[in-house]
């Protein structure tokens, strides 16, 4: 008997009683990197909240501090991220987040050194339905794509690949004084890991709760002018489709999601991993990726 496969999706659900309009239909996958025994993005909905969470991978040999590893983390992070909404509905985004970051440090149980820069740290793609309009956040590089059927708009926090490019530049300009590959990518890490949650740096849900109010957060309507059609929220194992290979633009990728289903559009991009490794700008060759599909309307 096979490996069992590691992926999984959820059907379509609505967020309120059948015949109340709008409906927000969802559908979702997210799968593992070819190989990785453990997924390290989450989907998840509950209720009128949907979410997509991804986790930071450590490479191998560096420490985080933390006797729990990113896995753990974004499963605990989506549990209280739920809590902290049903608890209080009212609230906004940004600080059911930051409740949710400061419970999962309550989670660590005082076993883990939760200063380290290498603690255990995820993005956050989150939309929450309220019956004429939705409201999202976006907290690094976990997009969020809007359709509103005469334009597609899409929602990203690129302060990490600022963050990112200032690094390489600063890198290209010393000299390496003839330092191994290994040595400039351990050095790399060690910088990047110096730039979370710093004002000049890059935000992500980690151990501290005010990265939740740096996240882009925005509102739609759901009726009249400018409502919103179709929304895709993506890990960048997934955005990678658009962003890295190019197989087709934003709008397209929504088209892909909705015909073929979201493990049709993580189907293309495992195929793309394996036909156009050069492509990539990440230093993984293949990522986990997750789709949640959300699509707005009366039901059918």
């Amino acid at each position: 008997m096979g490996a069992p496969d590691r992926r999984y999706a959820t059907g379509s659900r609505p967020a309120r009683p059948v015949g109340t309009a709008p409906m927000m239909r969802v559908r979702s996958a997210s799968d593992p990197a070819p190989g990785r025994l453990e997924n390290e993005d989450v989907v998840f909905q509950f209720g009128p909240l949907v979410g997509v969470l991804d986790g930071a991978t450590v490479p191998e040999g560096f420490d985080t501090g933390c006797v729990h590893g990113p896995a753990w983390y974004v499963r605990h992070l989506a549990a209280r991220i739920g809590l902290a909404v049903a608890s209080r509905p009212a609230a906004t985004l940004m600080s059911s987040l930051a409740a949710a970051i400061l419970a999962v440090r309550a989670d660590h149980g005082g076993e883990c050194d939760l200063d380290h820069p290498g603690t255990p740290s995820s993005t956050v793609c989150l939309l929450r339905e309220g019956g004429d309009q939705v409201d999202y956040l976006v907290l690094c590089d976990s997009p969020l794509v809007l359709d509103t059927g005469d334009r597609v708009d899409v929602v990203s926090d690129d302060r990490l690949d600022a963050a990112l490019d200032d690094l390489r530049r600063t890198a290209a300009a010393l000299p390496d004084g003839g330092v191994d590959a290994a040595t400039r990518f351990h050095r790399a890490v060690t910088a990047q890991r110096g730039l979370m949650n710093r004002t000049h740096g890059y935000w992500a849900a980690a151990s501290n709760p005010d990265a939740a109010y740096h996240g882009v957060t925005g509102t739609l309507p759901l009726r009249g002018p400018g409502a919103l059609r179709r929304a895709a929220l993506l890990s960048d194992g997934a955005s990678c489709a658009v962003e890295q290979f190019g197989l087709f633009d934003w709008a397209g990728l929504l088209d892909v999601a909705a015909t073929e289903g979201p493990e049709g559009l993580i189907d293309r991009v495992r195929e793309a991993e394996r036909d156009h490794p050069d492509r990539l700008r990440r230093h993984k060759r293949t990522d986990d990726a997750s789709v949640m599909l959300c699509e707005f309307g009366p039901a059918a």
